[in-house]
């Protein structure tokens, strides 16, 4: 008989223990702990072998049943290549308030709306809550069905007996496995600890394999803006997005962090309103829309966020130090880039800021982590610490390398389109760039001493 080997894992935390003590070494609560029982590797491969599954060549898998199927709502289909694959499971995260259960109210309305039965389990809020808020979204499409349930028993029977296209569970912190269900697989601590989500979650997982049934997980997020629950929860799932925005201004951002069916480059961008969500048509003009020329410290970069190219300005603000110790703050940029491109400043720009404080921004929330901003944050820098505006209708564009050099990047032709399609008619390139469109002015430079001499921002 196969030795068992016994565990205790903490139901808040998911941290394992070989023994059990009354408070969790690592989250520190007390009582937390549960006892586990688990076999040995070995053993658990030979009893998990299934002779009715043998290899087959890989050039006879048919693929035709992976094929993503379009949600009807333009900006969620552009971050997941296309749309939602049969049988995949995304898991959606995002702070309270940003908009999370919109979004997919109107994902799920577009898709019933083209004939197509929907599900939503509505764990957090009672389905009159609901019906309130589709409602000022638009007509509610017949096949939009919702069950009000926390219980992962109940979601089951009726993902089996509906037989919906689409499924979406708000949220997985907020269902739970019952232990008064006579058979069912039990999960200790209350909804939301680490062994019910786990539980939870690979239970759906299943469901939406064998059911081919394409299946949307609502996920909170901590304080540091982390997904709540196991990490192993963003492994379980084939798709992780991330919606993010201000509560206290329109715009919304949503993102891939994994994505197995497609590239997680895409950025999807949304406007809130009286109604819902909307598409941004034109995101360069909005991003822009609210900045101020003249004022030293600022500069545009023209981003690329996977297919979608975007004017975003860059600002620096440069002040003596308050403390003892010179503070380097980002907001959108990569606090490592900043403080290498510093460096960089010093030695071969002789741009030294030991004692001054430097704040770098990205307006409009965009988050940009391209080497090609590094110019651009260069420029700003030394616009702050020289006290001179740059010329409002200028944008930059490169990679600082170490020695000082500026290094080609990659896009440019669609970035200076982009550019001089919203009227900025020149853009700092590097050296080796080749020429851009009509009516657009290159001003090319090898070095970020000569980008400093030739704005007048040297020290």
């Amino acid at each position: 008989m196969a030795k068992t080997a016994k565990r205790h894992r903490c139901i808040d935390c998911g941290s394992t223990t070989a023994r059990w003590v009354g408070r969790c070494p690592t989250c520190g609560e007390w009582n937390t702990l549960v006892e586990e029982s688990q076999l040995g590797p070995l053993v658990r491969a030979v009893d998990a072998l299934d002779l009715s599954m043998m290899p087959v060549p890989l050039s006879s898998v048919d693929v035709s049943e992976a094929v993503a199927v379009p949600t009807g709502v333009d900006e969620f289909d552009r971050v997941l290549a296309g749309g939602l694959v049969p049988g995949s499971v995304t898991l959606l995260g995002g702070e309270p308030g940003i908009g999370k259960s919109t979004l997919l109210l109107q994902v799920l309305a577009a898709r019933a709306a083209a004939g197509h039965r929907v599900l939503l389990v509505s764990a957090e809020e009672s389905a009159h809550q609901v019906r309130l808020r589709a409602e000022r979204l638009g007509p509610i499409p017949p096949g939009l069905l919702i069950l009000s349930a926390t219980d992962i028993g109940a979601v089951i029977t009726a993902v089996v007996e509906s037989e919906p296209d689409l499924v979406v569970i708000d949220s997985i912190q907020a269902v739970a496995i019952s232990p008064a269900v006579p058979g069912e697989r039990r999960a200790a601590g209350v909804p939301g600890s680490v062994t019910q989500v786990r539980e939870c979650a690979d239970q759906l997982v299943g469901l939406a394999k064998s059911r081919r049934v394409a299946t949307v997980l609502v996920g909170h997020v901590t304080k540091d803006g982390a997904l709540a629950g196991p990490r192993t929860l963003e492994h379980m799932v084939d798709t992780v997005l991330s919606f993010e925005g201000d509560r206290h201004h329109a715009l919304r951002l949503l993102s891939a962090v994994k994505h197995r069916f497609g590239p997680t480059g895409e950025l999807g961008l949304f406007e809130m309103g009286d109604l819902g969500l909307n598409r941004v048509d034109d995101p360069g003009r909005l991003l822009l829309g609210d900045r101020l020329t003249g004022v030293p410290g600022g500069v545009v970069l023209p981003a690329v966020q996977g297919r979608r190219t975007l004017l975003v300005e860059l600002q620096a603000l440069v002040t003596p130090m308050g403390q003892a110790q010179a503070k380097r703050s980002v907001v959108g940029l990569d606090g490592g880039r900043l403080v290498m491109t510093l460096a960089v400043l010093g030695r071969h720009a002789g741009l030294l800021l030991p004692s001054m404080d430097v704040f770098a921004s990205v307006a409009g929330g965009i988050r940009v982590t391209e080497p090609a901003a590094d110019l651009a944050v260069a420029l700003a820098v030394a616009s702050s610490a020289a006290g001179k505006a740059l010329p409002p209708n200028l944008a930059a564009v490169g990679e600082v390398g170490l020695s000082g050099e500026i290094r080609q990047a990659t896009n440019l032709p669609r970035r200076l389109e982009e550019a001089a399609r919203l009227g900025f008619d020149q853009v700092v390139v590097p050296a080796s760039s080749p020429e851009g469109p009509g009516g657009i002015e290159l001003i090319r430079v090898g070095t970020v001493s000569e980008a400093m001499t030739r704005f007048a921002c040297r020290p």
